[in-house]
Parts: structure tokens; sequence; C-alpha cells
């Protein structure tokens, strides 16, 4: 297995207890490193972590946090760094608004998609900046979603939410040079999690498909004709939090098994 060289670093994981977030956290933690999973559902934390324990991951911990709310990002950081001593990797995930056409939504939905798939990302940021400073190899890793970079219907308070994301990270990884911070992006297209089955796979549902034809049909729009598995982006995560990753930064990788159509 190639040495990831991240024993004895320390990540916060958000949105942890399950889908991509656990994914992360499990492939981190296999690597070596200290993971503390936050997410706002506290009573999926004991699976979660039986997870990651039958993963071969011990060195884990579990918070309650709800990303909008900011006392519980400051406690969270503080928490992190008190359990482990420090913190060398931020992973923003927080799950995404709802799906629906434009004039669906109003003043409040765009807000609550705000606080939650923007604000958040930013505020966890700016109070995870001094710890990674001082860590000399920090990593802000922000998931996102395939939409950033190929229009996806009904999906418009994530995607509007999420190219900010991608254009905070491009700005924030020249302001953020010289400490060895890195901050990448990564977009996942359809990967089997409870997200996807409850957008993509819940429409095709209402359409009176069986959820295994409503799963094949989703597959077929993959050029590797299946849908990802969510270790499959975990894997990613964990490659770009490594000093291997260190020259990777500002950037935004999409794990679609080629389903954008996006050349660039």
């Amino acid at each position: 297995m190639m040495d990831l060289k991240l024993s004895g670093k320390t990540a916060l994981v958000l949105g942890a207890s399950r889908g991509l977030g656990l994914a992360s956290a499990i492939e981190l933690g296999r690597e070596g490193a200290n993971v503390m999973i936050a997410s706002s559902n506290g009573g999926h934390h004991a699976h979660a972590l039986a997870q990651l324990r039958e993963a071969g991951v011990t060195n884990a911990h579990a918070i309650t946090v709800d990303v909008r709310r900011p006392d519980d990002a400051s406690h969270a950081l503080a928490d992190t760094v008190a359990q482990f001593g420090s913190l060398d990797i931020l992973v923003n995930n927080a799950g995404g608004p709802p799906f629906g056409s434009f004039d669906t939504f109003d003043d409040a939905a765009w807000q609550e998609a705000f606080e939650l798939s923007f604000l958040s990302i930013a505020r966890f940021t700016r109070l995870a900046l001094p710890h990674l400073r001082r860590s000399g190899e920090g990593r802000v890793i922000n998931i996102v979603s395939f939409s950033v970079r190929h229009a996806m219907q009904g999906s418009i308070l994530s995607t509007s939410m999420r190219l900010g994301v991608v254009g905070l990270a491009k700005l924030l990884s020249r302001e953020a040079n010289g400490n060895g911070i890195t901050v990448n992006n990564v977009a996942p297209g359809l990967i089997l999690t409870d997200r996807i089955r409850e957008s993509s796979l819940k429409q095709k549902l209402a359409d009176g498909r069986s959820e295994q034809q409503g799963l094949a049909e989703l597959a077929a729009e993959v050029p590797l004709r299946r849908l990802g598995r969510p270790e499959e982006l975990g894997a990613l995560v964990a490659f770009l939090a490594s000093p291997r990753a260190s020259y990777i930064n500002g950037a935004t990788i999409q794990v679609d098994g080629g389903l954008g159509t996006g050349i660039l």
C-alpha cells in the first residue's frame, strides 16, 4: 500500500456520520490520521465509529455539530485540537439543499442554502486557518458536486452555492500560500449515497421505476456504466490531504466516472 504519510496528522471531517464524509474519514484514518467526525445527527455517531473501527481506524472520535451555527463551529475546532493536540486537515462537507426549480424557492430557501453550503465552509475554513498554518502542511478539502462543471436539472440552489465555494477555494489557494497550505475541491458525480437516493433516484421512482430499474438507468448515464462507491471519493480526499499532493492547489477534481460533459 502506498504510504501517504498521514500518521500523526489530525483531520476534522464534517458531515461524517454517513455517506461521503464517513468514507473520507475512513480513508484518512486507514492512512494513520487521527480523525474527528462531526455531524448534526449524534444518533448516527455510534454506528459511524463502529464502521471506522471495522476498517481498522482506532483513533477516532465524534462530535455533534450543526455547521450553520457559529458557536458549533468554534467548539468543533476547539474540541478537535483539545482531543488530538493539533489540526492539519479540514474536510468541509455539509450535504446539500433541496432540489427544485428556480421559482419554487423563496428568500428563506436561498438563505438556508447559503448558510448550509457556502457560509459554513467559509466559517470553518477561517477558524481552521491558524491551526493549519501551524501545521506547515495544512489541507482544506471541500466536497462540492459535479454540478459545478455539469449543469444538473433541479440543482439551482446547490450549484449556485457550490460555484461560490469553487471561487472561494481558488482565491484562498493563492492567499493562504507560504505556510504549506493547499485548498482543493472534490466534485462527486453519481456516487451511491443517501443524497443520490433522495434526488436522482427519487425522481426515477416517482416516474414509476423500481429501485433496481432506477439505479440501472442512472448507471447507464455514466461512461463506466456503474455508480461510484463512496470509498473511491474517500481515497482521493486522503491523497489530497497527504504530502504527496503538496503541489495540487486550487484545483477542482471530478470523481464522476466521466459523467461530466465539460471540457474544462
